[in-house]
């Protein structure tokens, strides 16, 4: 590790920065370095843009990697070189606003009853019936299931918050038969090849994607669909949105509203300004 990684890399920790987080800045800053065969001390505002115009145009790097590595290139400039390059030279793309695609609750229930393992069969049960993060799930343990209170407590979520959320009675029950099968230690979902570490979450995403072809469902899944779902399913059987809010550990209510727009029952309870018009349609003949 050079001089100046490790530099970065304590400010980050000083930062009290998550080791997800820490892990990608880190390598934003070593990939921007290696376009330009350079140390990233001597690259500057010209260098940051025209690697910006690359992801965009060459790599089609999507809004969240584009977010990232302008996230990561204002810390390593700011923080780590305390270089006075303007904020607005290394600016953010615009917010591309897209709805979530949710799955039907028929589709989650196909979804659940998939895997063969009581891991995944787990893992999956707890995104959609708690609500959490694939961050979140496997940092689980098994002292953060409240049984008398039915509330899972989320530690360090994103954003360094913890927060607690739905523990329902079915989950509840699955867990325990899980917990009885595996006698998971440390970690509520521990690696295979090494159970004294958290399970990875790509494991999270494959077996997400062999549960999704096992139940016949065509269309892309990967595990945020369960949150995602979680969120809208809540909505639709009548929950307001700053309890989903809560339970979903949004800092704002903007972000928990968009829900709003791909909940049945928003559709469904609003009359159309036709309704309440006194139109006589004559009868259009084929």
């Amino acid at each position: 590790m050079t001089p100046l990684r490790q530099r970065m890399l304590e400010d980050l920790q000083i930062r009290n920065y998550s080791p997800v987080t820490t892990r990608l800045y880190l390598h934003a800053v070593s990939a921007f370095a290696k376009h330009f065969r350079k140390p990233p001390d001597q690259l500057g505002p010209e260098q940051i843009r025209q690697y910006q115009l690359f992801l965009v145009k060459e790599k089609e790097a999507s809004h969240s990697t584009c977010v990232q590595v302008v996230c990561a290139l204002r810390f390593f400039y700011t923080h780590t070189l305390h270089r006075k390059i303007e904020i607005e030279r290394i600016p953010f793309p615009r917010q591309q606003r897209k709805l979530p695609v949710i799955l039907s609750r028929e589709e989650v229930k196909a979804l659940l009853e998939a895997p063969s393992k009581p891991r995944d069969r787990a893992v999956l049960a707890v995104m959609y019936g708690s609500g959490l993060r694939v961050a979140e799930v496997t940092q689980l343990k098994a002292g953060d299931i409240d049984a008398r209170r039915n509330v899972l407590r989320v530690r360090q979520g994103k954003g360094r918050k913890d927060r607690q959320t739905l523990l329902p009675p079915m989950l509840l029950e699955l867990l325990r038969a899980y917990w009885r099968s595996e006698r998971p230690d440390p970690w509520m979902f521990p690696s295979g090849t090494d159970r004294t570490r958290p399970i990875a979450p790509k494991v999270i995403y494959l077996a997400c994607r062999r549960a999704a072809q096992k139940a016949g469902i065509s269309r892309p899944v990967h595990p945020h669909l369960l949150r995602h779902a979680f969120a809208t399913h809540l909505l639709e059987s009548g929950t307001n949105l700053p309890t989903i809010q809560v339970l979903l550990g949004h800092a704002n209510l903007e972000t928990t509203a968009r829900y709003l727009h791909v909940a049945d029952v928003a559709v469904r309870s609003t009359r159309s300004p036709l309704d309440s018009l006194d139109v006589k349609f004559t009868s259009i003949e084929p």
